[in-house]
């Protein structure tokens, strides 16, 4: 057994000498409570766990009842911050870390600093397609997705089991979103607001054909009829497709405000914010766009934009990279290609001509 792994005698230091199990654990909670200033956390959560377990259907605990999935890869200080925050909340949810094939010791330290979080390891880097191993994972009702450097204000969970657990054809809430230290809101809560789409059958909510992947509440039986994240896509723009998937099978789409994420963007390991533009990124997100319109909007539309990109690409290196990404994945777009029923197609469009 490798040193530093579950049951390993020892870790490496950071000067290259062995550190203890117990010194480990303490420098990984260490360093997430530093970052996020937050309270000390008690050193063993395993009884509190068991204790969270048996009374789980006594109304407080919603470990039964709602998972939060988190897909992660490289990412391992930012992540202890955020479970520091999620295994806090009142709610006491069930959390599950899916690793996508990390190589910074993130698969070493879960486990041997939150037992109490169940892990999923990955051979290989899936992208977005990881939830989707996570809410196949995890068997309860309601799903809610973090990511390394996000999680939930204490009772929005709550809120939001209530809301799915009262409205039956509701498929997916997206959350508010709040952003940083200071907690500023999230531009895309503006948007979500003004949806053309109409007042949702809850309170202050608003029809919507899309959400912040960090930032969304599933019913479990929606998120896996409809399919998940398509596996077309990798990363990249997959909720605007799962919110027309979920539509188009029926189940409603709501932006509900007072169900709140923080996300709190922390640096990569090249330094930049997290949230910062990266190299590709702007391509990625044209590139899946497109193929998103090849797989489920009229051929008219599919053919108008792919001709628009083919031509930007002449004097647009992002065009460019993005027709590259987009050409080979055609084949498989047309062949997995399910037009919107036409009242998602209108809604659809709708949405687009608010965005223009």
């Amino acid at each position: 057994m490798d040193p530093g792994t579950p049951g390993g005698s020892a870790s490496p230091g950071p000067s290259g000498g062995r550190r203890s199990r117990s010194e480990a654990v303490a420098q990984d909670r260490a360093e997430a409570v530093t970052e996020d200033r937050a309270e000390a956390v008690t050193e063993d959560r395993s009884e509190a766990v068991t204790e969270e377990r048996d009374r789980s259907q006594d109304g407080r605990s919603l470990y039964d009842r709602l998972g939060v999935v988190i897909a992660t890869r490289d990412r391992r200080h930012p992540l202890a911050r955020t479970l520091e925050r999620l295994l806090a909340l009142p709610e006491r949810p069930r959390i599950l870390v899916v690793d996508n094939a990390s190589t910074d010791g993130t698969p070493e330290m879960v486990p041997r600093s939150y037992p109490e979080v169940q892990l999923l390891r990955l051979p290989v880097n899936r992208g977005a397609l990881a939830r989707n191993d996570g809410v196949r994972a995890l068997h309860t009702p309601y799903i809610a997705f973090s990511d390394d450097d996000s999680w939930w204000e204490p009772g929005a969970l709550r809120k939001a089991v209530d809301i799915l657990a009262a409205r039956p054809t509701t498929g997916l809430l997206a959350a508010g979103i709040t952003v940083g230290p200071d907690g500023r809101p999230d531009p895309l809560n503006s948007v979500l607001a003004a949806s053309p789409l109409g007042e949702g059958a809850v309170p202050r909510s608003r029809k919507v054909l899309g959400f912040l992947g960090c930032a969304a509440v599933a019913r479990r039986q929606a998120y896996l009829d409809v399919g998940g994240y398509h596996p077309l896509l990798f990363f990249g723009a997959e909720e605007k497709l799962l919110a027309y998937d979920l539509a188009a099978a029926g189940w409603e789409v709501l932006h509900c405000p007072e169900v709140v994420a923080r996300h709190s963007p922390a640096d990569t390991p090249t330094g930049l914010p997290a949230d910062a533009p990266r190299s590709g990124r702007q391509a990625l997100i044209r590139r899946n766009e497109l193929l998103i319109d090849w797989l489920r909007r009229p051929l008219p539309v599919a053919l108008s934009r792919t001709a628009a990109l083919c031509a930007a690409s002449v004097r647009d290196d992002q065009a460019r990279r993005a027709a590259r990404g987009l050409l080979p994945r055609l084949p498989a777009a047309l062949r997995l290609r399910r037009p919107l029923p036409d009242a998602v197609e209108e809604a659809a469009r709708l949405v687009e001509g608010a965005a223009a």
